[in-house]
């Protein structure tokens, strides 16, 4: 009986490992990326995030969104709908990392179309994370009233989950407006900062799953 335990405790630890290993990698993602460029390589601040794949932390771009997907991969819900959002969050992360967005300058036929396979993987990723802060981290035991605390938890799993919302649904709007409206917010990167917005707001939710924000926590 000892021995089910422990083994129980020690799977328990590593589950709560995993989610704050996603959430400290999500919301670390753009400030290693911003602060690594500029105090690195003296390269300011790019039109987004995705747009570091060209830059000095290109391969740090590529490399945290792949361990992010093999996180993502290896998390193991309560129910098989859980693990296929985590597969299919890998694979959007995965592809991410592997199709670029488009660079400044002049572009090929070809690249346009990597661009747009780029930015496919990147909503459908966001999707997911959306799908996991809204439906499935809100969810409760029927058989029990859910305690306070994780009504608290469940209003920041909902505020990430909208914020995420909000984010990407902004980069649309700032995509498809006119370029005399377009061009004058450009200099102020306001993709950069969406999306910014959108991953911290993944990162908190993933740590607040995790356990790592102690006043969230059921009280023993």
């Amino acid at each position: 009986m000892n021995e089910k335990i422990k083994t129980e405790n020690t799977l328990v630890f590593s589950y709560l490992t995993l989610r704050k290993t996603i959430g400290i990698l999500g919301t670390a993602f753009p400030f290693l990326l911003y602060f690594g460029a500029l105090i690195i390589f003296g390269t300011g601040i790019q039109d987004s995030i995705s747009s570091y794949y060209y830059t000095n932390m290109g391969d740090v771009f590529v490399g945290i969104l792949c361990v992010i997907g093999f996180f993502l991969f290896s998390y193991k819900g309560y129910e098989r709908k859980d693990d296929f959002a985590g597969d299919l969050a890998c694979i959007f992360a995965v592809g991410i990392a592997l199709f670029p967005t488009m660079h400044d300058g002049v572009t090929t036929d070809t690249e346009r179309v990597v661009a747009i396979v780029h930015f496919a993987f990147a909503t459908l990723f966001f999707t997911t994370l959306i799908y996991f802060s809204l439906y499935l981290f809100t969810k409760s035991d029927p058989n029990e009233a859910p305690t306070p605390e994780k009504l608290r938890r469940n209003k920041v799993y909902k505020i990430c989950g909208y914020a995420m919302i909000v984010s990407i649904a902004l980069i649309i709007v700032y995509f498809i407006l006119p370029d005399s409206i377009k061009l004058p917010l450009k200099s102020r990167n306001p993709v950069f900062w969406l999306e910014s917005i959108a991953v911290i707001a993944f990162g908190i939710s993933w740590l607040t799953k995790g356990e790592a924000i102690s006043i969230l926590e059921d009280k023993v």
